[in-house]
């Protein structure tokens, strides 16, 4: 056993002694000793009651004939942090967690390994662990929020982000705004939408590393106890028969997890995650192949932001096995793909049953012809740009506008609430990159006064920042070569026409091309204004988004 190097001889009764200190017995610290990487906290709804959880785990492996040991990691809510100086630090966070799994798991060498999350950077960083570590490992997730309710219409976290567009708007009063943010987070559990915590936590099962309902069963059903000591006895069996990470993920698995997430209709931000989880596998993984499925694979759920379900009612249709059953009857996933369950994902959904035909549609009745993410490509983005192509309008699948240029997320999210852009306008929000901002903030706050303020079908908006799972709209993030890179991005002015061709995925900056060389030549190298060290060794390590935004290699 692995676990043997810091328990097995003469040598090393200081260190069985420290284990009694901690109150094992000698039968205890004999078996396998099962890391359990507990993410929780008293800061984000989605963590809150993964103490429970991680209990679970643990009556699990302990009925399996483990030992487990649970240890922490940070976390940070992507809703608490928005639209302020907070969200630079959200995405550093990823590599921070990954790292302080990594760490733990070879100070101390478990046989194997559990990790409990739910949230944005939490899932990705723990899933990147696991690659980076290749121990045996099961992944499970504290699951999603259930919807709140208001006047008799479910809503969510981002109903309350549009309804301060709203109530600036002056469609809804002090009391509709107040109800609205009591009632939109009922309780425990990610928010309730196909957000990025929601989307990451259904493309682990897509991937085969956590157990079946991992991405739907609400977090306060008594079947997420049950899932808790399901992953406790699966690591087990992974650890018995030497089953590693590696051996159950690859590039098949990742063909899953993308036609999965196309099919849902995601968070751009897994395309983000996705990639810097097949960097930690040492998986190559191009962000092209969301747009070469993208075009075989409908969209056939219609979730929260862009829908009116939610993932309970997904949950409740099927969940992910359903959709992945759905897109194998037509031969679009790889059902040979392994599991943590040691058997092919295909054999996994054999008797998966449907029953919600509206909430996970046929494939010859989908809600888009195409998947629900795009990459776009032009002049702007020449190393590619994503949008979330199922909440785009119809009408604003082709778009022409002049540029409003906006250097901070925030004073974009002003000026449109001040009513100061205008219909046909295309807000450029830029230096907001994984180096420019540093930590590619989410523009949820820009895109949600766009809803609010009635310009969702008027106005489209880019950037080289992020968008939360939240956003809607005619919007594009990711874009690469980033502002601080020197991308053209970086040169476009106000007035300047862009164009957007969603339909051909195409992004340009409509300038004569030696102008745009002759702007970029006056460009000066790019130099971080942050004090704040950490931010500013992140901007200097990091690589850009169209690479996941990890960590430039050695």
């Amino acid at each position: 056993m692995r676990s043997d190097l810091m328990k097995k001889g003469v040598k090393r009764a200081p260190h069985r002694s420290l284990f009694k200190a901690l109150g094992f017995s000698d039968d205890e610290i004999s078996r396998p000793i099962i890391g359990v990487a507990n993410s929780s906290n008293e800061i984000i709804p989605g963590h809150i009651h993964l103490k429970n959880l991680t209990e679970a785990v643990k009556a699990g492996i302990r009925m399996a004939g483990g030992t487990p040991m649970e240890f922490s990691t940070i976390g940070i809510c992507d809703g608490i942090a928005m639209d302020h100086r907070g969200m630079k630090f959200s995405l550093p966070s990823r590599e921070l967690i990954s790292d302080s799994v990594e760490l733990v798991a070879n100070a101390t060498p478990f046989d194997g390994l559990v990790l409990v999350s739910n949230c944005d950077k939490i899932t990705p960083g723990m899933l990147m662990a696991m690659g980076k570590l290749n121990i045996p490992s099961v992944f499970v997730s504290g699951g999603p929020m259930l919807a709140g309710s208001y006047k008799g219409k479910p809503i969510d976290l981002v109903t309350v982000f549009e309804a301060v567009g709203s109530y600036n708007a002056g469609k809804i009063s002090d009391n509709e705004l107040n109800d609205i943010e009591n009632f939109a987070c009922p309780g425990a559990g990610s928010c309730s939408g196909l957000f990025t915590a929601n989307s990451m936590n259904a493309l682990s099962e897509a991937l085969g590393l956590s157990p079946r309902g991992n991405g739907t069963v609400p977090a306060v059903y008594s079947e997420r106890i049950r899932i808790g000591k399901e992953a406790g006895r699966l690591v087990m069996s992974l650890v018995e028969k030497g089953v590693k990470p590696t051996d159950i993920v690859n590039r098949d698995s990742f063909v899953n997890a993308v036609a999965v997430d196309l099919a849902l209709g995601g968070s751009t931000n897994t395309v983000l995650h996705l990639k810097a989880i097949a960097d930690a596998f040492n998986i190559d993984f191009s962000i092209d192949l969301f747009d070469e499925l993208g075009r075989k694979i409908p969209h056939i759920c219609n979730l929260s932001p862009v829908g009116n379900h939610h993932i309970q009612d997904l949950d409740e249709a099927g969940g992910v096995y359903g959709v992945l059953k759905r897109l194998e009857g037509k031969n679009l996933i790889k059902g040979d793909a392994r599991t943590i369950y040691q058997k092919p994902i295909k054999e996994l959904i054999k008797n998966t049953m449907i029953f919600g035909d509206d909430v996970i549609r046929s494939l010859e009745n989908p809600y888009h012809e195409n998947g629900g993410l795009a990459v776009l490509y032009g002049n702007l983005a020449k190393n590619g740009a994503i949008a979330k192509l199922s909440g785009v309008p119809e009408k604003m699948l082709y778009h022409k506008g002049k540029a409003v240029v906006f250097e901070d997320g925030e004073l974009a999210s002003e000026k449109i609430l001040a009513g100061e852009v205008k219909e046909g306008a295309v807000v450029v929000i830029r230096y907001e990159g994984p180096k420019g901002g540093p930590g590619m903030r989410e523009m949820l706050s820009p895109t949600a006064a766009l809803v609010g303020m009635g310009l969702i079908d008027k106005v489209a908006l880019i950037t080289d920042g992020r968008f939360s799972g939240g956003s809607k709209g005619a919007v594009i993030g990711h874009i690469s070569p980033e502002a601080a890179e020197n991308g053209v991005i970086a040169i476009v002015e106000d007035g300047d026409i862009v164009e957007i061709d969603f339909n051909n995925r195409k992004l340009n900056l409509i300038v004569d091309e030696n102008e745009i060389n002759k702007r970029l030549k006056k460009i000066k190298n790019f130099k971080s204004k942050e004090d704040n060290q950490l931010l500013k060794r992140y901007s200097h390590f990091v690589s850009s988004a169209d690479t996941g935004a990890v960590f430039d290699k050695l």
